[in-house]
This record gives C-alpha cells, structure tokens and sequence, in this order.
C-alpha cells in the first residue's frame, strides 16, 4: 500500500507533464495529445528550410608595425608607409526569405544590419536549405534598427521555402518562442532549433557595445541564441515570424538563457522602406523627450510615473506647430500608451510621414489632445534626446546676468537666462546634478532673465513649495552643450 502511494502522485504528475499548454493561431490554449502531432516538430517542418546562411567576406584596414618601437605613436609618425594594409575578414550569421517573387525570382531576405553591413563592399553568399549558394545583393540596411534586407536570384526550379510574418503586437511573457539559425558559422550546426520562451518584451537601453541601436524595443527570450543565431527568426507556436534574434547577453560569449529579437512589427515598417527606397525615412515632430522619475512626478503631479516630459520644442517644427509646450507630459502618441522615452521614439519613427496624429498631453494638471502633422527628419539618423539630471538644503546657487563680467570671462555666449556661477556643496543644487556653467531659463515656469527676477521667482517657488505642502521646485535649465532640459530640486 506504501509503494502504491508513491507510485500514484508520480503517475499523476507526469500526465499532468505530457498534457503540455501550446498557443493556438487564435491565441487560445489547447492540450496537446501526447498521442498527436508535436506542435514545435510542425512549425519547424513548416519554416525551418526558410532559414538561410549568410557569410560576408570583406577586408579591412589594419596597422600592420613590423617592429614593436612602432607600437609607440612617436616612432609611428615617421613611418607612415606602415601603418596600414588590407586583411581579408569573415563573419557568418543568419536570415530568413520572408517574401518570394516567382516572376522574377527574386528572393527577400531579412536579417540583421551588423551581420551585412560589410558586405556593400564584400560579399554576400547565402546558402540555401539544400547547400545551394548564391551572391546576395543589398536592399538596404538601418542600423538605428539593426535591421537589413538581402536579395538573391534563385534558379528555375528550385524550391522557395517562405517564412510568414506575425504580429508581435499581442505578445505576452510565457508565450512559446522557437529560434531557428546557424550558430557558431560554419560548424555543421547550421538550422539548429532551439526551444523557450517569451521571458520580457519592451526591452530596452540596453548597450551592446559600439554601434547599439538607437531604436530598441527588444523581445527577450530563453530559447537558446548563439553566436551565428543573429538574424535567425523567432517564432511562435504558429509557425510565424514574431521577430529577429539579434543579440545576447552573456559572460562567456555562449548562451545564458537572455536572447533578444528585434519585434517584428518593427521590423516590417523598416523592411517596407528599405524595399521601396533603400533607406528608413522616419517621422519627426521636433522635440527633446525627457524621462519622468519619481521626483519629476511629484513636481508635476502626476499619478504615475509614466509618459514622457518635452524637455524641449523646436522653433518651427511640427510639435511648435501644434502647440505642443515645455512642460507638456505625453501620455499617448497615435492612440497609444507612450510610459517612456523608448517607446515614445519607436512610435514616432515608426508614423508614416506626412500623416496627422493625435497626441494626449498633460499640461497643468489637465489632459488635452493635440494634432500633430508628422514631417520627415531633415537628416535622417539623428535622434533628438535630453539628458535625464540627476534628481535629489538650501538651493546653493549663485548667478550672474548673461552679460557679466563672469560671462564674459569665461566664454559662456547665451541670449537668455542666468548663469550659474558658484554652487553650494551638499546644497540642492549640487545633489541635482548643477554645475557651474549652466544657464537657468525658467524658475517653474516663470522665464528669468536677470539674477532679480530669478531671486524673485525662487522666493516665490519656495514659498509655494511650503504652503502646497510639498518638497520640490523645479528648474529648466541649459547645460554647456545647449541641451535643455528640466531639473528637480529636491528639498528633504
């Protein structure tokens, strides 16, 4: 009867196991019959010779010093017929051919930027399922994404396997992810699969080193993502595209469990531009986003800590147009929720150029919707941005009027504001992040132009901060960069 006993829950428990949960294409949940078809072995059967090899050969310019005195930069400077040559390079990655023209035989492939980028000036050779190789030719690349699109030329005949994209909109954490690639290069491992789940999404400022994109909006994954993976797809149960493996995270070099893939709505914005004109024209409103902390929430009064603070307008823009203003908070951007500066770049450079938007703000402590005509970026690739301050006495500052001799001795040429030209240690200011140099433009939102109207307009702020019961006052202040940007001073 004892054994019996164990025996029981041990059966029960592994039935419990082999009645695994799978996500249907409606996005409802199944049983799987240990008895029926493996849902994962379909998918893979369904998608895996969609998945292509991708080697670029290039070269690149190294030093080349034949003696070791010519490591040091003096030596080098009269030697200069040394210092360079050309070595052939190699790197290996993946894609997948998401789109097939029978026409014309032309097969599209997405990948990723950092795995083709060389290969403008190489090239490109992309095996197929069957060991067949051809020449890939460049649609276009972003590296803001990281984000690419190759073409090859099939042959008559040969068989086109097509990997459908998804909608990585209506992702949720614990959704089955499968990664398809070919890691570690030529190893013999090419098309391996690999099996996890969705572990986060809205990943992002994440740094990846040199040349991390400036858009994030990462999938994070557990499915096993090595060197080579890059550019693979990853899908879900249904056998679609839901994004690219792009990245890991890792102390060795080899997988840890924390991949990321590159949404694949994203990817399809990027990717229909890249086809129609070779490059991402991306949308533009004119602003200079800002981070809300906690401390900014309570100087605005805001319930949560959610949205993001223009820090900045552009004279002329679209967001000037508009009437969007320093101090306004944007909560939606195109009916959408915007909780962050990341989120709130990507659904802006995502907006197709030319279209009217409207954008929830909050301004005062009330909500109001404004349209926004979107422009494209004069040079695209730049990304307007502002610095979140450090937020944490008395104020501890001291300032002198634009024109000073303090001024104009220390080469600070600005056409509003007052300069700060001493601050107080262990003062507000200082635990801020204030520095010497910066230019104070607004009190609140009263504008100062001379050290009068800035002592008025502080005595006035604290005054206020006293009676509300509250422990912040707030600054607006530009730094020795001109970037402007808002700044809490915090009194505990």
């Amino acid at each position: 009867m004892t054994i019996w006993k164990r025996i029981i829950p041990l059966v029960l428990a592994v039935s419990m196991m082999s009645c695994a949960v799978a996500q249907t294409r409606a996005g409802k949940s199944a049983l799987i019959d240990p008895a029926g078809p493996n849902p994962v072995v379909e998918v893979v059967n369904k998608v895996r010779e969609a998945v292509v090899q991708i080697k670029v050969e290039s070269k690149v310019t190294v030093q080349n010093y034949s003696n070791p005195f010519f490591d040091d930069p003096w030596f080098r400077q009269f030697f200069p017929q040394q210092r360079q040559q050309q070595r052939p390079v190699t790197s290996m990655g993946s894609g997948f051919v998401y789109e097939y023209n029978p026409q014309t035989r032309e097969a599209f492939i997405m990948t990723n930027n950092h795995v083709v980028e060389k290969g403008k000036e190489g090239t490109i050779t992309v095996t197929l399922a069957d060991k067949i190789t051809y020449t890939g030719t460049v649609v276009g690349l972003d590296p803001n994404t990281d984000v690419a699109v190759i073409k090859i030329n099939v042959k008559e005949g040969e068989k086109v396997t097509i990997a459908p994209l998804g909608n990585s909109s209506n992702l949720q954490i614990g959704d089955w992810a499968i990664a398809i690639g070919n890691p570690f290069g030529d190893s013999g491992l090419d098309r391996t699969v690999t099996l996890g789940v969705i572990s986060a999404i809205g990943r992002s400022n994440l740094d990846f080193g040199s040349g991390s994109p400036i858009y994030q909006d990462y999938i994070q994954t557990d499915a096993a993502i090595n060197p080579g993976n890059s550019g693979g797809p990853l899908l879900n149960i249904a056998g679609e595209v839901i994004g690219i493996n792009s990245a890991i995270t890792s102390t060795s070099g080899g997988n840890i469990g924390i991949g990321f893939a590159i949404p694949v709505n994203l990817a399809k914005r990027v990717m229909e531009d890249l086809v129609a004109n070779g490059k991402v024209t991306r949308a533009y409103i004119g602003i200079s986003p800002q981070e809300i902390t906690s401390d900014l929430m309570e100087a605005f009064n805001l319930e949560e800590v959610s949205g993001v603070l223009v820090a900045k307008v552009e004279t002329d823009s679209p967001a000037h147009r508009a009437g969007l203003e320093v101090g306004d908070v944007i909560v939606e951007f195109n009916s959408e929720k915007v909780p962050n500066v990341s989120k709130f770049r990507i659904a802006v450079a995502t907006s197709k150029v030319g279209t009217r938007v409207p954008v929830k703000i909050i301004r005062e402590n009330k909500e109001r919707t404004l349209y926004i005509q979107l422009d494209s970026y004069p040079e695209d690739g730049s990304v307007a941005s502002a610095d979140s301050p450090a937020n944490n006495g008395s104020v501890g500052i001291t300032v002198e009027a634009r024109d000073s001799a303090y001024a104009k001795r220390n080469n600070i040429n600005v056409d509003k504001g007052v300069i700060i030209s001493t601050i107080e240690g262990n003062s507000a200011a200082a635990k801020a992040g204030l520095q010497v140099g910066y230019v104070i433009l607004k009190v609140g939102r009263q504008a100062v132009e001379t050290p009068e109207e800035y002592s008025s307009a502080i005595s006035k702020a604290m005054e206020k901060m006293k009676k509300d019961n509250r422990k912040t006052i707030t600054l607006y202040v530009m730094d020795r960069n001109k970037n402007e940007q808002f700044v809490v001073l915090r009194f505990d």
